[in-house]
This record gives C-alpha cells, sequence and structure tokens, in this order.
C-alpha cells in the first residue's frame, strides 16, 4: 500500500547550518535507506553529506564524488555510499558501473542528480531538496516510504537546534 508523503521543510542559514542538519540527520539513518538530493550547481548538496558523515563519526576528508561517481565510507555502523551522477550522459551508464550492488540492506545511498539515472535507480526513501537562497538555503525533505518516514518522524521529534 502507497505511504502519502511525509513533508519537512526547514531553513538553513549558513553552511553551519547545513552541516548541522546533516549531522541531525545522521542521528536518524537506518541501513537501507536510499536518499535523493536534489539542488542546482552550489546548492549544498556535498556540504550537506559532509554533515551527515560527521554525524556516523566520520572524521576524515569527505570529498565530492564528482569526478569519481562514487565515493564508498565503511563505517562501524554501516556502510555509506555517496554518489554524484551528474557527469553522466545516459542512465545506462549507472548499470554499466555495476552500481546497483551498492544499494542493499547494509548501506544508506546518498544520491546527488539522480535525474540522471532515473528510470534505473531504486526508488528513494527521501527526496532532499536544497535550494540556495544567496548565503542561506532552504531544505525540504519528502519521506516517500515506511522507513524514510520513520526517519524523518524521528528527525521531528528530536528538534534538533539550527544555527
Amino acid at each position: 500500500m502507497p505511504h502519502t508523503p511525509l513533508r519537512h521543510s526547514i531553513h538553513l542559514a549558513d553552511e553551519s547550518a547545513t552541516l548541522a542538519f546533516g549531522t541531525a540527520i545522521a542521528r536518524h539513518l537506518t541501513a537501507g535507506l536510499v536518499i535523493y538530493l536534489h539542488g542546482n550547481l552550489g546548492a549544498g548538496k556535498t556540504t550537506l553529506s559532509r554533515g551527515i558523515l560527521r554525524g556516523l563519526g566520520f572524521m576524515g576528508k569527505v570529498k565530492s564524488p564528482t569526478y569519481t561517481l562514487v565515493e564508498v565510507y565503511e563505517l562501524s555502523s554501516l556502510n555509506l555510499y555517496h554518489f554524484d551522477l551528474y557527469r553522466f550522459n545516459d542512465a545506462l551508464e549507472w548499470e554499466e558501473a555495476g552500481f546497483r550492488e551498492y544499494f542493499n540492506e547494509t548501506s544508506v545511498c546518498l544520491v546527488e542528480w539522480p535525474e540522471k539515472a532515473a528510470e534505473l535507480l531504486p526508488p528513494p526513501d527521501i527526496n532532499l531538496y536544497l535550494t540556495l537562497n544567496d548565503e542561506s538555503r532552504d531544505a525540504e525533505l519528502v519521506a516517500l516510504s515506511q522507513e524514510g518516514q520513520l526517519c524523518l518522524n524521528q528527525l521531528l521529534a528530536a528538534s534538533p537546534p539550527t544555527p
């Protein structure tokens, strides 16, 4: 039975707020989640991903996967795969790259530019839209699955402060 999407919007005043929001999201992630990250170039997708990774305890350098296509983070609690499909010209490139195997019950997948392989990607549990407004950003989360809604409900219940 399809779920009615659960939505939440938040204003992020600056890069620090975006990182803090990512850290707050990380506290409620569970293995198996697929999160699509939407937004123009410079909207903060990689910054948010950096915050998520910090929230999961990763202290190393977080790079944009623009040129590598995927950055792999093997953490104690789960594996996180951060994809950037911006350079794809054809959705089949995703399939040919062997990325399907990364989407499983032991990992969280963050996908930037999912529209580049939309017909082949597994459906998202959460769509996260970032809009840049001068120095600030607006984020909208849309939870589409039961797992995504559980994550978003837990995030809302925790009511993390945003700087």
